[in-house]
């Protein structure tokens, strides 16, 4: 049996989607995929491959040291996606990019969640023929769609009105996450109820800190904040939603839309490049402000148009599901270890 060592620090900062992203494979590793792997967690003993799931200093230490076989990196950002998300001064930013860069090439092999990342990498100097796509994906056990009754029952147990239209927002409170377009629609529809799920993971580093906090602390009447939300509750904000809306000016896989999908939600997304590479036809598109409200008033109007975006959710989450993961995961953890 293969052995592979996870080196993760993914969950140690609550609200980001890596995090969820590695647990997903975690929970893939230990259940469907318990038969084909022998897996540990940051451990030292000597394993066929080790996959870096983030890149703390002490992990690339690491690499220089026997016994790590044959070393898979996870790309869940560049550089240039972390502009909009953390204030970082100069000269150190400048410092953090090129180690970020610096890591992924200690890597046998990569791995991004988005296709779009390869000739980045590549223009970074890492051969296109060492880096796989592989999707992210969720548990359709912990996301699922619920009966119009249940949803009914949802909103009363969080408090929210039954009758009005409902929109959320899920991902760390950021700027990067197109926050400030979100609250500008809350403000400009209060005949809709509009709540974002999450917080500032980073705290004071968050960039736009100050103005977020303001608006959080003294939302309008129509908007919530319910903070950081645990996973295991996520599904109800979900189910008791109309419409997800993500208006991010710059996203890899998000998982939130991945877990809006499996429950069938209908999903409006700012339209970004990457978007066109992985879930083109999935998704309401719109590519700013202002036909984000258009859309929005034309689709709280059309059942026929939010029934329509509510089957291609559901398309979607077959497309990248536990069950059609599992056997990529398998091929190319098997691949990695014949070519180590």
């Amino acid at each position: 049996m293969l052995k592979i060592n996870m080196f993760s620090a993914a969950d140690s900062v609550k609200g980001q989607g890596v995090g969820s992203a590695y647990n997903e494979l975690m929970n893939l590793m230990r259940t469907r995929l318990a038969d084909d792997f022998q897996v540990t967690v940051n451990k030292y003993g000597r394993v066929d491959l080790t996959h870096y799931h983030t890149i703390n200093f002490s992990y690339y230490l690491s690499t220089f040291l026997p016994g790590r076989g044959r070393k898979i990196g996870y790309v869940h950002f560049l550089p240039e996606t972390l502009e909009g998300s953390l204030k970082i001064p100069q000269p150190f930013r400048s410092i953090f990019y090129k180690y970020v860069i610096a890591f992924y090439k200690r890597m046998d092999h990569i791995v991004v969640v988005n296709p779009t990342f390869i000739p980045k990498l590549v223009a970074y100097g890492i051969p296109e023929d060492r880096v796989t796509y592989i999707p992210n994906f969720v548990s359709r056990k912990e996301f699922y769609p619920v009966s119009a009754e249940k949803k009914q029952a949802l909103r009363d147990q969080y408090g929210y009105d039954q009758q009005k239209f409902t929109v959320l927002g899920i991902g760390q409170i950021q700027e990067r996450k197109g926050l400030f377009d979100f609250i500008k629609l809350a403000r400009n529809n209060p005949q809709l109820q509009f709540i974002w799920a999450g917080g500032f993971s980073f705290g004071r580093m968050t960039d736009g800190y100050a103005a977020l906090k303001k608006v959080v602390d003294d939302p309008p009447a129509n908007l919530s904040f319910p903070g950081i939300v645990d996973r295991d509750r996520l599904v109800d904000y979900y189910n008791l939603t109309d419409l997800f809306l993500l208006p991010s000016f710059n996203e890899l896989f998000p998982m939130s839309v991945l877990e809006a999908f499996s429950t069938g939600t209908p999903v409006l997304l700012r339209d970004l490049d990457l978007y066109q590479a992985i879930i083109a036809g999935d998704y309401q598109p719109a590519k700013d402000y202002t036909e984000m409200n258009q859309q929005l008033q034309r689709l709280r109007q059309n059942p026929a148009a939010m029934a329509h975006w509510h089957q291609q959710s559901l398309a979607a989450a077959e497309r990248y599901s536990e069950e059609h993961l599992t056997t990529i995961w398998r091929a190319f953890y098997q691949q990695q270890a014949k070519e180590g």
